[in-house]
């Protein structure tokens, strides 16, 4: 697996299971869309509870936030590209840019304008 997940795994988690392997990719895929956790379930054929604690034990982290970060990963690309943020909310699947605005700061430390205001936003988060 590569992108965020390689961030949100600890270094001695791996995933193994068919299952969450299928749910990631579905993440990765969709993840602009309305994603579900029943919908995460079903992709990964797991009853929901089964899915969510199966998820957080091979990933590390909630299959909510894992889109979180999936979505602000993307969302980082656009604002290094120059998208203006309210644009970028909508296109990663955020409701608004105040939503983008509050899971970027918690995931990056700094809101999307000084993101790309800051001289290293170009290199340092790629």
């Amino acid at each position: 697996m590569t992108g965020i997940f390689d961030y949100a795994a600890s270094d001695t988690t791996v995933v193994t299971s068919r299952a969450i392997r299928r749910a990631v990719a579905f993440i990765e895929s969709s993840f602009a869309q309305p994603v579900g956790l029943a919908t995460l379930a079903a992709t990964a054929g797991l009853s929901v509870s089964r899915f969510a604690t199966l998820f957080r034990k091979e990933v590390g982290i909630s299959p909510h936030r894992y889109v979180c970060l999936v979505r602000i990963q993307h969302a980082k690309r656009l604002l290094r590209d120059g998208v203006p943020p309210c644009e970028v909310a909508a296109e990663v699947g955020f409701f608004d840019q105040s939503h983008l605005g509050r899971h970027f700061r918690r995931a990056v430390g700094v809101t999307p304008g000084h993101f790309v205001a800051s001289p290293d936003a170009g290199s340092a988060c790629r």
